[in-house]
């Protein structure tokens, strides 16, 4: 078995998987919707690594809500974030911010930084020392 990356819900699909291809430099490969009786917002779409090791997906969901961070006896939870590499955090922030990314109010430790997607989505912006 290999994971081949994650499906994230969204009630903008389309204007998801944008934001994550300008954040990470990615196409989207695919996208389908909206399906014939559906609203204009369904769909799904798929955004590949430039060397094909990792996905990306992103689908409609009616009954999207936002997740709440940090999370919050009887609101929407995050289930799962995505960690995201850079060579330097405050250009990555910069960066993320300019692509449609604010930064969470709260910030668990130092280090990295806690982003939120248009969507709501909670992703994590750590110093990749891999070299």
């Amino acid at each position: 078995m290999r994971v081949s990356g994650p499906t994230l819900d969204a009630g903008d699909p389309m204007a998801l998987a944008e934001f994550y291809g300008r954040l990470l430099g990615w196409e989207i490969e695919r996208f389908e919707g909206p399906r014939p009786g559906m609203p204009s917002s369904d769909g799904w779409a798929v955004l590949r690594a430039p060397d094909g090791s990792m996905k990306i997906e992103v689908q409609w969901e009616p009954h999207y809500q936002p997740p709440v961070w940090p999370g919050a006896e009887g609101a929407q939870l995050m289930m799962m974030h995505l960690d995201i590499g850079v060579a330097d955090i405050a250009e990555g922030v910069r960066w993320a911010v300019a692509q449609g990314a604010r930064m969470a109010e709260v910030q668990p430790q130092d280090g990295l930084r806690v982003m939120l997607d248009p969507e709501g989505h909670p992703f994590c912006l750590f110093p990749d020392r891999r070299e």
